[in-house]
């Protein structure tokens, strides 16, 4: 299957940085609308204490200080600024929905962007519905937000899991084409579950005589994953696919690097949320990817004003991008999401819009973001769908540096469903109307 080659890409933050020396363009400042509001409060919810914190959590919440700084800095949203109220999305399920209930009556929030974990994400849209606030999911894969329920005041402006999955299961075709045997390792709880299940299904469809010869289930955060590793050493398969995170990520490429495992199989990540720093520790032969074109240098600063304009903020504010590609990308993406929709509403109303105006212009709208062109193309206009990018991670000797080589993106209409149409269903159908370079 042909696929974009986009060659070697090289994490170099300074190199990054050098490109793109001058600010972007300055940007007419938004007029101020017809019964537009001073101000615009805006609920964040990122994880800003737990195990997913650093990775995810704090990345958001950077790039939300960023992005809320550069939207001001042009006038507002309709000549409204945006206050953004912070809150903690750690704790348990019924912690986060008290805590939305809170946002929307004592901090009296317009709108909330948030949600990393995809309990939340599932928690949640039920109690938007019910105080017709409008929330914006920027972050949790669950594919069960749209596919299970439907919903008029929420809206997820990324992609869900399902592009992870079927992108490994693409870009290992094209990087290992004979395949002939896989092992799964993956954490014991729905995400590795179902990234699993969405990876080894899109794969059989793509290559049915492919042959499972191990699926390990270690506990979350088990740490030690010798008994894991020496199982897959003695399976030998030509791949081992794997959706681990924090404490369990870092032991199987430290543990599987002294022992050998990335010599003698093909090692795939799905969704590697990973901040800067790590990507240059990772072993040789590491296959990466990422839920959307969220890479320092894909898509080209220098094309994409967007994509500069952030990584510029971002290390003029913190002295580095803003972190994990994950966290920080999606938000940004929320962010422009609700910005575009209501621009669009004040358009359409020649005034500033109420919540139901907003939902109206939020439904199937496209709008522009680092990651490039993002479409509210499924879940009824309700759901984002994104590219799926994938490389493998290569020691550059001369520059004694890690850099991402054999790229490929799959384009949105190649990875996600078509609107009304399940995930597993569509890989069980074949891909039926995939659009695949």
């Amino acid at each position: 299957m042909k696929t974009r080659l986009l060659g070697v890409i090289a994490l170099s933050v300074t190199g990054v940085i050098a490109v793109v020396l001058s600010l972007a363009a300055a940007q007419a400042p938004s007029p101020k609308v017809a019964g537009a509001p001073k101000e615009l409060r805006v609920g964040i919810v990122t994880l800003l204490s737990g195990p997913a914190s650093s990775t995810f959590g704090i990345p958001a919440k950077k790039a939300a200080d960023a992005w809320v700084e550069k939207i001001n800095d042009e006038g507002g949203v309709g000549g409204a600024k945006l206050v953004p109220v912070l809150t903690d999305e750690a704790g348990p399920g019924d912690k986060v929905v008290a805590e939305f209930r809170r946002l929307a009556a004592d901090e009296k929030v317009d709108l909330v962007v948030g949600y990393i974990s995809s309990a939340n994400c599932v928690a949640v849209p039920p109690v938007a519905e019910e105080l017709r606030v409008l929330t914006v999911l920027f972050d949790c894969g669950t594919t069960r937000v749209f596919e299970e329920a439907k919903y008029k005041y929420v809206f997820r402006t990324a992609a869900h899991t399902g592009i992870d999955g079927i992108g490994a299961a693409r870009y290992l075709l094209t990087a290992k084409p004979d395949v002939k045997t896989v092992a799964g390792l993956n954490q014991d709880y729905a995400w590795g579950r179902d990234s699993w299940e969405i990876f080894i299904r899109a794969l059989r469809k793509l290559k049915p005589d492919v042959q499972v010869v191990e699926t390990l289930w270690p506990k979350l955060f088990q740490g030690d994953l010798s008994a894991e590793i020496s199982k897959l050493l003695t399976a030998k398969p030509d791949v081992v696919f794997h959706s681990l995170w924090g404490t369990d990520l870092a032991s199987v490429n430290s543990q599987g690097r002294v022992r050998g495992l990335f010599r003698q199989s093909l090692v795939i990540h799905n969704n590697s949320a990973f901040l800067f720093k790590e990507f240059r520790d990772l072993p040789e032969g590491f296959v990466i990817g990422f839920r959307g074109t969220h890479w320092p240098e894909i898509p080209d600063p220098a094309k994409n004003r967007l994509q500069r304009e952030f990584i510029e903020r971002c290390t003029k504010k913190f002295g580095e991008p803003c972190g994990s590609p994950h966290g920080s990308y999606h938000m940004v993406q929320a962010l422009q999401g609700v910005k575009a929709a209501y621009e669009k509403a004040i358009k359409a109303a020649g005034r500033w819009p109420s919540v139901d105006d907003v939902v109206r212009a939020f439904e199937y709208l496209e709008f522009d973001s680092p990651s490039g062109r993002i479409a509210m193309a499924v879940g009824g206009g309700h759901q984002a769908i994104e590219d799926s990018l994938y490389g493998t991670v290569k020691l550059d000797a001369q520059r004694k540096q890690n850099v991402l080589t054999s790229v490929r993106v799959f384009p949105a209409k190649c990875v996600n469903p078509p609107d009304g149409v399940k995930t597993l269903d569509w890989i069980d159908q074949g891909f039926s109307g995939a659009q695949c370079p």
